[in-house]
């Protein structure tokens, strides 16, 4: 791979209408610093860009020159490709303006925004894009992996919910993709990663939501885990779209609804939340009071960007960061031993085992209709998530979800179907988590990204 010196330095900067970061200059450091603190990685140069014009020329400007292109969004990855190492970083971070036409129910969003940011601004007209739980992701990555959220019983994936996207191919040019123009761009993007350009603006269908929801969340301790995972297999069959949907296996959280002596003791939750008043929140908390020997529990009304918040507090900015994940069509009574059995063996009390319960809408999209690699029929996605303050922890924890997950599964029905939750790249595993996608999707690439260009992902390779 090529390097920069002063002269290539000076006809990048001449080039890119974006400040050119440099090691030691301002803005380096802020652009490098990405959420998962484990990865440390240093691009030659970073370009804060401007426009979708301005990353265009960046692009050019790194093929010609023989330097490795990695594009940073939120930069909230636990892969940490967001970076290059000793190439050029596209970092999307200046733009990040969110227009919305709420008669339409549309919004446009920069590619360098985050989810909070989106909340924001449409939660000012009751409405919503299906999102993430941790409100400063970035809007770019989840979405083009697909976009799991408290939303997607009722609403999708994040990208069922894209109408249009705006995207800079390895060639420069400046697309549109939609279901009328670039279609198979537009089909791949949705799901496949950043395998095919970088997107620059995306326009979201919105969903009336909020301002206010109603939350129930309910704990148990670890003895009573079984019975917990039980009640949200059997829960889940029947709820309504409007109801979203979320299990955990955690230490409770040390807030002040929290009784003192439960603060940070692991167990397990289960979070029901009513997103429209067709819900009778009441109902639903009363089933699961009834069902689960709670330490405690937490039923309130609560604003929707604050639900969207809700986990912040249990992925810190630097915090250092490893997972691996499984989907299963049910969760079985072998599949909850094996969580049973493991989840107590974790060493950091920020590790954790999210499940995120499907179905709904959903469910009812049919499976070719986006590039996905999930099944549809999934109903529940497992995720194993080492989070810990120390390289020590994190290496200890690391272990412990790969044992975990080894386990696991045998009772999965899809070992790598959400990319957005792979720390690690491996071929096999991107081949599995997209099937008979796959092929279609190297097709794809092998049209906008024939040389491979933007391969810092989970990488699918062109057709040759």
């Amino acid at each position: 791979m090529a390097t920069l010196n002063k002269h290539t330095v000076k006809d990048l900067q001449a080039k890119a209408a974006g400040l050119v970061c440099l090691p030691g200059t301002p803005g380096y450091d802020e652009s490098v610093a990405l959420w998962n603190g484990a990865i440390h990685r240093r691009p030659a140069a970073v370009v804060q860009c401007t426009s979708a014009e301005d990353v265009a020329a960046v692009l050019r400007y790194a093929q010609e020159a023989s330097l490795e292109i990695s594009v940073r969004g939120g930069g909230h990855g636990f892969s940490g490709s967001a970076l290059t190492d000793g190439g050029i970083t596209i970092d999307l971070s200046k733009l990040r303006e969110v227009s919305v036409l709420p008669l339409d129910k549309r919004a446009t969003v920069g590619g360098g925004a985050t989810w909070a940011e989106l909340d924001a601004a449409v939660q000012e007209y009751g409405l919503a894009v299906p999102g993430g739980f941790i409100s400063h992701t970035g809007i770019g990555g989840l979405t083009l992996g697909g976009g799991l959220g408290w939303l997607s019983r009722k609403a999708g994936l994040s990208c069922d919910n894209l109408l249009e996207a705006q995207v800079v191919t390895a060639d420069g040019r400046i697309l549109t993709a939609s279901a009328s123009q670039n279609a198979d761009l537009f089909w791949a993007i949705r799901g496949g990663g950043g395998n095919f350009g970088v997107v620059t603006s995306f326009t979201f269908a919105l969903t009336a939501v909020g301002p206010m929801v109603d939350l129930g969340m309910f704990f148990v301790g670890l003895e009573h885990g079984a019975d917990l995972l039980r009640f949200a297999r059997d829960i889940t069959r029947d709820l309504p779209d409007d109801v979203g949907a979320f299990v955990a296996g955690l230490n409770a959280p040390p807030e002040d609804f929290v009784p003192p002596d439960v603060q940070l003791q692991p167990g397990y939750a289960i979070v029901l939340v009513g997103l429209t008043d067709k819900v009778d929140h009441v109902a639903l908390a009363a089933r699961a009071r009834e069902a689960l020997p709670c330490l405690f529990e937490l039923v309130t009304p609560i604003p929707f960007v604050a639900l969207q918040q809700m986990f912040n507090a249990s992925a810190p900015w630097g915090i250092q960061a490893y997972e691996k994940a499984v989907h299963l069509d049910e969760l079985t009574d072998a599949a909850i031993d094996v969580i049973t059995r493991h989840v107590p063996l974790k060493s950091s009390s920020m590790s954790f085992m999210p499940v995120f319960c499907l179905g709904g809408a959903y469910g009812r999209v049919e499976e070719d209709a986006t590039a996905f690699g999930g099944s549809r029929s999934t109903r529940f996605v497992v995720n194993i998530a080492a989070i810990a303050p120390t390289p020590e922890l994190l290496e200890t924890d690391t272990a412990w979800a790969r044992a975990f997950w080894a386990d696991l599964v045998p009772h999965a029905s899809g070992i790598g179907g959400y990319v957005n939750f792979m720390a690690e790249y491996d071929d096999d595993r991107v081949r599995a988590a997209y099937g008979a996608k796959y092929d279609r999707l190297a097709a794809i690439k092998a049209t906008f990204d024939p040389d491979n260009v933007f391969h810092l992902n989970a990488n699918i390779r062109p057709t040759a």
